[in-house]
């Protein structure tokens, strides 16, 4: 048995009472992040130094009663739990410098956008209501299923609607092996994802399908007057319509990803450079569209889940460029270019091949490629196998994750 951490996610059902509960509580979390931030920006531009969430909260509860006293409306783990997120961003940050890896600073939290909060203490679920501090009992609109010691509840608004995150620790059953058969997968924009077999799989493209009400939608939006009632309701249009794009996008992903976990034993990937790629104005928005580093992640965790496995190889792998039958390398390979005939006389599809040459990999029949473009002697070269584990998972009301 391990341990691991999920989170149950369920769509809250608010009278306007707690509506304006759940407002305030998200409210103050977002003013307590904006608050700390401004402190630690104003402690390293006069002194060169730096706080800690513990230290904020202190100060924090000093000014309460004479600057704050709205805060007492709501649970003081709302503001405390915003602060630790914020060091937590911090943390983020500056260890990000250290590696060399492109990680924001911190940015200010805007009202609409951000409206969410964590929540512990006493928190007790029944089988269609939950009950959290401060807030009271609230109605769900699903039965619950959660099992496990409760770890923390993060409530959060999505357009009209309020949404509960419950994280537990459980105990899980090691699953049982897979004895699929092995494949690799090329992801692409044309083909989402194309297999070692031949079998290519065409992606949604939720974005694209609702781009032109998007616009027409984001036009009316603009043409509204600031801070008008008109220009609310115009908001939550828009923003209703963005949920449904991302729920589609969503549920693809996770029905393929489940397939694929439950049904192969071993799934070899590419180790895409998504953010790089997303660089290119020409293709950034059709590459967010598909969604591949979202499945990529869900590959990772719903692999250990089911009991099959998942290996990445190195990332400058040249897997479309190889030819799967002789192993000769093409110099160029233009990206229009679909098909392509190798010098041994071999007719190759570009996205099959590349799946090909993937699977070769974990069988050792093909030469690995380290990240510098060298060529290895060994027979799986710089590939790894990766079980980081992310918050993905929707499945009967559960959204789940592991650490």
């Amino acid at each position: 048995m391990d341990k691991t951490v999920k989170a149950y996610r369920y769509e809250i059902k608010p009278n306007v009472r707690e509506r304006i509960l759940l407002a305030k509580h998200a409210g103050a979390a977002r003013f307590a992040y904006n608050w700390g931030l401004k402190q630690r920006i104003d402690l390293y531009e006069k002194d060169k130094t730096s706080t800690s969430a513990i230290e904020q909260h202190r100060v924090l509860n000093s000014l309460k009663a004479q600057e704050f006293s709205w805060m007492y409306e709501v649970s003081k783990c709302s503001p405390q739990e915003a602060l630790r997120d914020l060091e937590k961003a911090f943390q983020n940050f500056y260890r990000g410098l250290k590696q060399g890896r492109q990680v924001g600073f911190p940015k200010f939290k805007k009202k609409g956008k951000h409206d969410s909060f964590r929540l512990t203490g006493t928190i007790k679920i029944n089988s269609r209501t939950i009950q959290l501090p401060r807030l009271g009992v609230l109605r769900l609109k699903e039965t619950t299923l959660v099992k496990g010691k409760i770890l923390s509840v993060t409530v959060t608004r999505e357009a009209d609607r309020w949404f509960v995150s419950i994280t537990v620790e459980e105990e899980i059953a090691t699953p049982p092996p897979v004895y699929g058969t092995p494949i690799g997968i090329d992801l692409g924009l044309t083909s989402f994802l194309t297999t070692s077999e031949g079998n290519k799989i065409t992606p949604p493209k939720p974005l694209n399908k609702a781009l032109k009400k998007l616009k027409r939608l984001s036009k009316k939006h603009s043409h509204k007057k600031l801070g008008s009632n008109n220009r609310k309701k115009s908001a939550f249009r828009l923003a209703r319509h963005h949920r449904k794009i991302k729920n589609q996008r969503c549920d693809f992903l996770h029905k393929l990803s489940t397939k694929l976990a439950k049904t192969t034993s071993v799934i070899v990937v590419e180790d895409l450079g998504v953010k790089e790629m997303l660089q290119k104005k020409s293709l950034n928005r059709h590459i967010a569209d598909v969604g591949w580093a979202g499945f990529v992640q869900m590959l990772e965790y719903k692999t250990k889940w089911y009991g099959s496995s998942l290996k990445k190889a190195p990332r400058y792998f040249a897997s479309t460029k190889t030819c799967s039958s002789c192993g000769r390398i093409k110099e160029k390979l233009a990206l229009n270019i679909r098909e392509w005939v190798c010098d041994c006389g071999k007719k190759h599809d570009r996205d099959i091949n590349a799946a090909i040459n993937l699977l070769k990999l974990h069988t050792g029949s093909s030469p690995g490629i380290y990240a510098c473009g060298d060529t290895s002697g060994g027979g799986t070269g710089n590939w790894s196998t990766s079980h980081v584990s992310l918050k993905q998972e929707v499945t009967n009301g559960i959204f789940v994750h592991k650490l």
